[in-house]
């Protein structure tokens, strides 16, 4: 598996459906999976900026890992957001099958992402959601980091601040580097 942080707007989903379609991977955003749920309680908690529960978003993401065996790499995009995901996902191979093979983290400026974020212009995207979440991947990201760390996953910070084509070739030479690609 290859696991995409960054905060909304970092390009993750891009990036992650660029490699999945040049590589014949699979992309899976938590965002995604839980928006095409259809259930309206997350999709309204979704709108605060606040986090869905933890279960139920591990739940998804191991269902939609473990039915893409088939598949060379899995693309994971937005998960896990929180330590109890990151252990999770660290423990319960023997569910879905997958090792962490490689971390990015998209590294983009609050001002940029703000600018990214407007012309994006989805429901869930308000100011004070996106300060929300900024708040929430600060206090969560580092932790989560340092069990990754711990647990020798391989972690890699890539500048999301350029042309699409650009922040892709940065996340290739990575990918090429820990043979991946």
């Amino acid at each position: 598996m290859i696991v995409f942080f960054g905060p909304a707007g970092a390009g993750k989903s891009v990036q992650g459906q660029m490699l999945a379609a040049r590589n014949g991977w699979r992309w899976l955003s938590a965002g995604q999976l839980l928006r095409d749920t259809h259930d309206l309680d997350m999709i309204k908690e979704m709108q605060t900026g606040k986090l869905v529960n933890p279960e139920r978003v591990s739940e998804l993401m191991g269902d939609a890992v473990k039915a893409s065996k088939k598949i060379d790499h899995v693309i994971l995009d937005g998960f896990p957001r929180e330590m109890s995901q990151a252990k999770w996902l660290i423990e319960n191979k023997s569910h879905h099958g997958r090792d962490i093979q490689l971390v990015i983290v998209m590294e983009v400026p609050k001002s940029e992402l703000m600018k990214r974020l407007e012309v994006r212009g989805r429901v869930d995207d308000t100011p004070e959601a996106i300060d929300e979440r900024l708040k929430i991947y600060r206090t969560e990201i580092y932790p989560i980091l340092t069990y990754l760390t711990e647990k020798i996953v391989n972690i890699v910070h890539i500048d999301g601040v350029g042309r699409v084509g650009q922040v892709h070739d940065r996340i290739m030479e990575e990918l090429e580097a820990y043979k991946l690609a």
